[in-house]
């Protein structure tokens, strides 16, 4: 990991996404505190909420046709630009009647993060190589989990002392110093093959501009569909996103209504996960790419669900607040495990010139089926009790788990730097993965897709465009 952090590029990534992670754990806490102080409405913080997950579920998949279009480090330096002005309205929120100026800001916000995100996960691989892909996605979750730590306490505090203001210039000040680290990364940052039609193509080039658009995207999600890795990561994301969902909905009531607990106590326990996972973080750096082969991701997926489980069932019988201090931490080690080698798989998985809307797509559905999840938890939840909403919760990561194991390819070949890969768009033939055990499966290195070169994509896309 220490290595990883030697590269210099690398390092500017990884310190200008710790400091905007801080100023957004320090925003996430602090408005809606002074939403709620504000208007005594728990309408009006369910509200900002909202407005924060439509553009994820809207946009997410469409902002990654852009992503592979644009040099991604000048994306993530503007949106982070962006990200830091569009905030700046809130100063203007002094009572009631200006709360609506928060809704329109927290949504702003939700729309930019969406080029920003994919072009992130888009470049990592190209900054460190797939060698290191493993120890830079733990220093992300390091990163991640300490921003965790100390960003609500922080947030806690600067509202609390200085009120809105504080907090917002906070977070502004994050963004800009993440861009500043981000403009210094000297690496190339374009897509490997840019996905667009072949210059000579004169009906292509005429095309309307929303047609092409939607070829890219329909491009993409052809190229998850047909590579047998993302589509199996895809449906285990669905499943535990659909989790994650009923859980940020029911965590705070099974606090209050299984552990009896207040506000300090959710606090404490989010703190206990964030510190298993800073542990879980430093494991899988020492792991490596091992933590990329299905039993490693699947058993991670499978021990994350039992802990859950665990979680929701032991005060029924051991009614004591530091044995779920105790689970927490131990819940977020293999829920690391799992996030950092199922996205170092997706990563290595996804095409360069299809990674942006690989994982627009994928955050798009995770938004979708979180939101799902949100409704639903707060429908069934009544009739079913908190307990029995999160058995079915945990149970899905088992479930998820399994299906990893089960259906991820053992070993697959790895694309080679000078390659570019994706799907032939239009009726060409696709070079993937079996989804036999038998084929062309080579012994070398993690699960990737399919592998096209150069030319090929090009004239592909070409002959798809011009029919």
């Amino acid at each position: 990991m220490l290595a990883t952090l030697r590269n210099r590029n690398f390092a500017l990534l990884w310190l200008g996404g710790l400091i905007s992670l801080a100023g957004d754990w320090v925003l996430d806490i602090g408005l809606p505190i002074y939403i709620f102080l504000l208007t005594h409405s728990v309408l009006a913080t369910s509200i900002t909420l909202l407005a924060v997950s439509v553009p994820n579920v809207l946009l997410g998949s469409v902002a990654g046709v852009f992503v592979d279009r644009w040099n991604r480090k000048r994306t993530m330096v503007v949106t982070n630009l962006l990200l830091a002005v569009g905030l700046l309205p809130l100063l203007l929120v002094r009572t009631p009647d200006h709360v609506w100026i928060t809704y329109l800001v927290a949504f702003f916000e939700s729309c930019v993060t969406q080029f920003f995100t994919p072009a992130q996960n888009a470049l990592l691989p190209t900054l460190v190589g797939e060698e290191h892909l493993v120890p830079a996605n733990s220093l992300n979750s390091l990163s991640s989990n300490l921003a965790r730590l100390v960003g609500p306490a922080f947030g806690g505090v600067i509202a609390g002392v200085f009120g809105l203001n504080g907090f917002v210039l906070v977070d502004v000040a994050s963004f800009l110093i993440a861009g500043l680290l981000i403009a210094g990364i000297t690496a190339t940052s374009r897509p490997t093959v840019a996905p667009t039609v072949a210059a000579g193509d004169a009906h292509a080039v005429a095309e309307h501009a929303l047609v092409r658009v939607w070829r890219e995207w329909r491009d993409g999600m052809r190229m998850i569909v047909s590579t047998r890795t993302l589509l199996v990561l895809m449906v285990a994301f669905a499943i535990t996103g659909l989790g994650e969902g009923v859980m940020g909905v029911l965590y705070p009531v099974f606090v209050n209504r299984v552990l009896h607990g207040a506000a300090l106590q959710i606090g404490e326990l989010m703190s206990a996960q964030a510190v298993g996972g800073l542990i879980g973080g430093l494991l899988v750096g020492w792991i490596g790419q091992r933590i990329t082969s299905r039993w490693a991701i699947g058993l991670c997926g499978i021990a994350f669900g039992a802990l859950d489980l665990a979680i929701f069932n032991t005060p029924a019988f051991f009614p004591y607040f530091w044995l779920s201090v105790g689970l927490f931490i131990a819940v977020g080690i293999p829920g690391i495990g799992m996030i950092v080698g199922a996205q170092s798989l997706f990563q290595s998985a996804s095409p360069d010139a299809y990674r942006g809307r690989a994982f627009g797509a994928m955050g798009a559905m995770i938004g979708l089926l979180g939101l799902i999840g949100t409704i639903t938890a707060g429908t069934i939840t009544d009739h079913l009790g908190v307990v029995t909403v999160l058995n079915i919760q945990g149970a899905g990561y088992v479930v998820a788990g399994l299906l990893l194991i089960a259906l991820l390819p053992r070993k697959t070949k790895a694309v080679a730097p000078a390659e570019a890969s994706g799907p032939a768009p239009d009726g060409a033939t696709v070079l993937d993965e079996p989804w036999s055990t038998q084929g062309a499966l080579n012994a070398e290195g993690p699960a990737v897709g399919a592998s096209f070169r150069e030319q090929e994509v090009l004239d592909s896309v070409a002959k798809g465009s011009s029919e």
